[in-house]
């Protein structure tokens, strides 16, 4: 399979929307569980990927390079913790990507690894804390022993997207361990974590983009 540098920005466009559309969804979990602004948060930082993906990244063809932009763009316009979480996430994968403009499916495998464990180095959180981790994790081990076997990148990203909401939704039954949710104690119990929901929706908007640009 092959996935350009188009087709990137298309998935990060696809993104702008989501959160868009999930907006208020966010924030209502947030509410239950913290300060109530993880809706926004996310908006904010992807309307800032947004207007880079409109002006400087229209012509980039770098996929390394609009990684890079993605990253510090939504880092400078979110100051919340998520904003180095996927700074880091991005700027791990954009090695990955560096000086390529078309990718392989072994290519998108190796930005989700270097995605992933980038944001859970940089957190520390660890499964089971109620936190974006949840999702992420079981995401970032189906997808290497899926890949592993099956060399699929589609099949196998299907499979990983699954792994991430069955990790999103258990956190639903978790006791908040870290950040502002974790002095609610058992009150925290019985609510879905917003951080593991909105990473939950990249990897499912991925899994989407990823399979209309193999039908086209």
């Amino acid at each position: 399979m092959k996935f350009a540098a188009a087709d990137l920005k298309v998935f990060l466009k696809n993104v702008v929307n989501v959160m868009e559309d999930n907006k208020e969804y966010l924030s209502e979990l947030d509410r239950k569980l913290g300060d109530g602004d993880h809706g926004v948060t996310m908006s904010i930082g992807w309307q800032a990927i947004n207007e880079k993906l409109n002006e400087e990244l229209v012509t980039e063809d770098d996929c390394g390079k609009i990684c890079i932009t993605a990253g510090r763009t939504f880092l400078s316009a979110v100051g919340s913790s998520v904003g180095p979480l996927y700074a880091t996430g991005f700027l791990r994968g954009a090695k990955v990507f560096q000086n390529k403009t078309e990718l392989t499916g072994e290519d998108l495998k190796e930005f989700w690894v270097a995605f992933i464990e980038g944001i859970k180095e940089r957190g520390g959180a660890e499964v089971g804390d109620k936190t974006m981790i949840d999702t992420l994790y079981p995401a970032l081990k189906t997808l290497k022993s899926t890949f592993e076997s099956s060399n699929d990148f589609v099949a196998s990203f299907t499979e990983t997207a699954a792994s991430a909401k069955e990790g999103m939704e258990s956190t639903k039954d978790l006791l908040s361990k870290r950040g502002r949710s974790s002095r609610l104690g058992e009150r925290s119990i019985g609510n879905q974590d917003p951080g593991a929901t909105s990473a939950y929706l990249i990897l499912e908007t991925f899994l989407t983009t990823v399979k209309s640009v193999q039908t086209v």
